[in-house]
């Protein structure tokens, strides 16, 4: 029996698109020829895996995806909550704008400083993660929430619908999109905030603290290490986050 295999395009340009960019950086690392200003790709393999090795890179990477899914988890509840109740309530909504207006203007820095006036140096960084990525969520619902057909609300209110099952049977499967929306952008967004929180707050136990002693120590090697770390942490979430929505769907066709 002849076998044929079909090989899809996109997969086979991704990684090649990925090694251009590495031979890029090789290049720009040989023109610069210095590893402290820019270390090769090979430099930053040998520094990441000798991190691996390590048991406080491990510590450090765990105490950093604690305080990351704390922090998005309790936005993504407090949005979903507060949208809702804002979309439905105008009053609601009018009380939280502008507290969503204010952080939504503030620097992250000013958010980290104040932060660490207030907090211990593990909270600093939830509570920051919790002030950037909320308005994301509770923005997003509250325009899923605005985008429900106002005739079928209406319809339903003369069938004289119970307001429960209007709010699960026509809300929530007309917000959903927006949820997973917001949800993405706080996986990718509450990684930075949350690593640039570290920094400032230097946790004993980091990533945002290793970035920094990389940064003093002049480790530039271990600096792209721990960077390249953060990047693949946010895109797993990402991945993680999209394989089990997907799984999720396929169980309610």
């Amino acid at each position: 029996m002849k076998i044929s295999t079909i090989v899809e395009p996109r997969i086979i340009r991704k990684p090649i698109i990925l090694l251009f960019w590495i031979i890029i950086w090789e290049v720009c690392s040989k023109v610069v020829n210095s590893p402290i200003l820019l270390p090769s790709p090979f430099e930053v393999i040998k520094a990441f895996i000798s991190l691996a090795a390590e048991v406080y890179f491990w510590k450090s990477i765990f105490q950093s995806l604690f305080r990351v899914i704390l922090g998005i988890s309790i936005s993504v509840f407090g949005g979903i909550v507060l949208g809702i109740f804002a979309g439905l309530n105008k009053f609601v909504e009018d009380l939280l704008e502008p507290v969503i207006v204010t952080v939504k203007a503030t620097p992250v820095i000013s958010i980290i400083i104040i932060a660490l006036v207030w907090f211990t140096s593990s909270k600093v960084v939830v509570f920051t993660a919790i002030l950037i990525c909320f308005p994301i969520v509770y923005t997003n619902v509250l325009e899923g929430i605005r985008s429900i057909d106002g005739k079928l609300i209406e319809m339903a209110n003369i069938y004289k619908v119970k307001k429960r099952h209007i709010l699960i049977d026509i809300y929530l499967p007309g917000i959903k999109n927006y949820i997973v929306s917001g949800i993405v952008m706080c996986l990718g967004i509450g990684w930075k905030v949350s690593v640039a929180s570290e920094v400032l707050s230097t946790p004993k136990y980091s990533i945002g603290l290793n970035l920094l002693n990389s940064k003093t120590m002049l480790e530039t090697s271990e600096l792209f290490a721990w960077t390249v770390t953060v990047i693949l942490m946010s895109f797993i979430f990402e991945k993680v986050f999209r394989f089990c929505l997907r799984e999720f769907r396929s169980e309610n066709v």
